[in-house]
């Protein structure tokens, strides 16, 4: 089965001149969406696609008429504050309105005319979440991030013995998940010292990001019926960047019997745009499983699935201390990864998740768990780079880390390269931390 189209094609140009920029995230084999508004107005958010430096107003697009069946009745839905609606739609039309947008952004394009008048800089441009967020489910598919936190919360057994069967997941909070730019207090809670007798209560010391990808679901299954590996990508609307922030202290002492709680709800950002799943065809790369370890239940296993369920994905980490920014300094780099390291794809994980008859609604979510990758330098979080608070961080300007300090602010980004394609990315997702309340 191919997945590459003619909007892949690396010759594609478009009459947006930033669009063809090396480097740029958003060219025109890209096309991600989000909901936007002009900063300072009071227009109502609505759908609109990442072009270059540019966002197309799909409200312009869709008041123009200059599609017809499918794409129009797409652009119309993603007309919107929020693209549930579309989003649920399903395949056939993501991929019309994809097809008719890149082909009216093309250099030569009839359309030019009509749809220079529905550009927006970016830099002029604030963003809501793209979808309503129904239900949020955070999973935990690094093996080397659930191993090296495993060895430091459970030094004898790290790595649990049904991880290599089960996409492990819990059900997370989605009414405290963000858009880019989320501001938040240090969270207080619970914790204890392993040499005192009884817990404290206070503002957690040792807060923690998660590098994440989020996993937007779009059409829906009904309750009672199950989604099977052979079609769960066609219920995959698209991912982005998501930055699930963490309480480690807090997360130490609550976690056993019954997992994450107060350590996790208290934030989660995502970046503005979702790139579809369709633009990120070019970058599939097959998915293995070492022989040595227990290979997927049927129902988790597929020849498609072995060939290019996994997605060469490359995410970064930097940090932003308030010192860096009154000098003015660039941010500090801590670690790289990608997702292409995870130990379960994600059909894997929508099939497992509705394998027992779990519904779906469009604009549900997936955490993919912190990718973190083999080596030290590709962890995807403090608690990893830091071995649990034993070694300190050095940032470029001399400052040291364990856990983040208020007023730090962590940016993520993510980008694909595949020889032969365009570079398309992620953007960014960035958030601060605020002292305690």
């Amino acid at each position: 089965m191919s997945f590459i189209n003619e909007t892949h094609d690396i010759n594609l140009k478009s009459w947006v001149a930033s669009a063809n920029q090396a480097g740029t995230d958003f060219p025109i084999q890209n096309l991600p969406f989000a909901s936007f508004r002009r900063k300072n107005s009071a227009e109502e958010f609505r759908g609109g696609v990442a072009i270059g430096d540019q966002v197309l107003d799909l409200a312009v697009v869709a008041a123009a008429g200059i599609f017809s069946g499918e794409a129009q009745d797409a652009v119309e839905a993603a007309n919107a504050p929020k693209l549930n609606e579309f989003m649920g739609m399903g395949q056939n039309y993501w991929s019309a309105l994809r097809l008719a947008l890149s082909r009216a952004l093309r250099e030569g394009s009839e359309h030019q005319g009509a749809l220079e008048a529905a550009l927006v800089a970016q830099s002029d441009v604030e963003y809501a979440l793209p979808c309503h967020i129904g239900d949020y489910t955070d999973f935990y598919t690094s093996i080397y991030h659930a191993t090296a936190v495993g060895s430091l919360f459970r030094p004898d057994n790290p790595l649990l013995p049904n991880y290599k069967w089960v996409p492990i997941g819990y059900h997370g909070r989605a009414s405290s998940i963000d858009v880019s730019g989320q501001s938040f207090p240090r969270p207080k809670g619970q914790t204890k010292a392993p040499d005192a007798d009884t817990p404290s209560f206070g503002p957690c010391k040792r807060l923690d990001y998660e590098l994440e990808l989020g996993i937007y679901l779009g059409k829906g299954n009904e309750l009672g019926d199950s989604i099977s590996i052979e079609d769960a990508e066609s219920h995959v609307f698209g991912f982005c960047l998501f930055n699930d922030w963490s309480a480690r202290d807090l997360q130490a002492w609550e976690y056993q019997p019954l997992g994450p709680f107060l350590a996790k709800n208290f934030a989660s950002t995502v970046s503005p745009w979702i790139v579809t799943t369709e633009a990120l065809a070019p970058y599939r790369t097959n998915w293995h499983r070492d022989e040595q370890d227990p290979q997927p239940l049927d129902y988790l296993e597929s020849a498609q699935n072995r060939e290019s369920g996994a997605f060469d994905i490359q995410m970064d980490v930097l940090l932003e201390t308030a010192k860096m920014r009154e000098a003015n300094a660039a941010p500090s780099k801590l670690s790289e990864s990608s997702f292409k390291h995870s130990y379960w794809t994600v059909a894997q994980m929508v099939t497992h998740h509705t394998v027992n008859g779990c519904n779906f609604l469009p604009g549900d979510m997936l955490g993919s768990g912190t990718q973190s990758g083999p080596e030290h330098e590709e962890a995807g979080s403090l608690l990893e780079l830091s071995r649990g608070g034993k070694e300190t961080i050095t940032l470029d300007n001399g400052e040291e880390r364990k856990f983040l300090e208020d007023g730090d602010k962590v940016i993520m980004r993510g980008w694909c390269e595949a020889n032969g394609f365009a570079r398309i990315g992620f953007g960014s997702v960035e958030g601060t931390i605020l002292p305690a309340k």
